[in-house]
C-alpha cells in the first residue's frame, strides 16, 4: 500500500513539474524488491563488502562511473540511461551499499552559477536513481562546480570531460 501511495505520489507531482526544473525519468520501481537484497555483503576477510568486486569488474557496467552532459544542461542523455539504471539496481539489490553523486561543470560561468548547475546535475541521476527502486537515503548528491576537472585545457573536448556527474560507492 506504502508503494502504491509512493508511485501515486511521484506520478502526481511529475505531472506537476516542468521540464526546466525536473528531468524526465521512467518509473521502474514496479516489480522490485524493496531493498532486501540477498548478496553476501561481509567480505571474505578483506574488510570490504564482497559486492565492490562487481563493481570493479571491467566487463561489468557498473565499473563505469560518469553522466556526462550536453553544455548548460542536466538532463540524463538516453545513452547513459542504462548506466543509472544498472547503478540504481544494484543499490536496490543492496541495500548497506551507497554511493555520492559529485556534479560537476566545465569552467564557464560564474561560481555560483556551476556550483547550481553541478548540484542539478547530481540531483537528476539521484531522482532517476530513487524512481528506479534505490533507497534515497543511499544517496547523497553534492555539487563539485567546477572545482574538479577531469581534463584542463579551453577546448570543447576538455570542456566535455568535465561535465559530468560522477558515481563514487562509499568505502571503495
Amino acid at each position: 500500500m506504502r508503494k502504491l501511495l509512493g508511485i501515486s505520489l511521484i506520478v502526481l507531482l511529475s505531472a506537476c513539474a516542468s521540464q526546466t526544473t525536473q528531468p524526465e525519468v521512467e518509473d521502474l520501481t514496479a516489480g522490485a524488491g524493496a531493498g532486501s537484497g540477498s548478496s553476501d555483503l561481509t567480505g571474505a576477510g578483506s574488510g570490504k563488502p564482497s559486492y565492490f568486486s562487481q563493481l570493479q569488474d571491467p566487463n561489468s557496467i557498473l565499473s563505469k562511473r560518469s553522466v556526462y552532459y550536453d553544455y548548460d544542461s542536466y538532463s540524463v542523455k538516453n545513452e547513459y540511461r542504462e548506466l543509472v539504471l544498472s547503478h540504481a539496481k544494484f543499490l536496490r539489490d543492496n541495500a548497506s551499499a551507497s554511493v555520492i553523486l559529485q556534479g560537476n561543470t566545465d569552467d564557464r560561468g560564474s561560481r555560483e552559477y556551476n556550483l547550481a548547475l553541478g548540484q542539478r546535475r547530481a540531483d537528476s541521476v539521484r531522482n532517476m536513481m530513487t524512481l528506479a527502486g534505490a533507497r534515497d537515503e543511499q544517496i547523497e548528491s553534492v555539487s563539485l562546480g567546477e572545482e574538479k576537472p577531469r581534463a584542463l585545457g579551453h577546448s570543447e573536448s576538455a570542456w566535455s570531460q568535465n561535465r559530468r556527474t560522477d558515481i563514487l560507492y562509499r568505502g571503495e
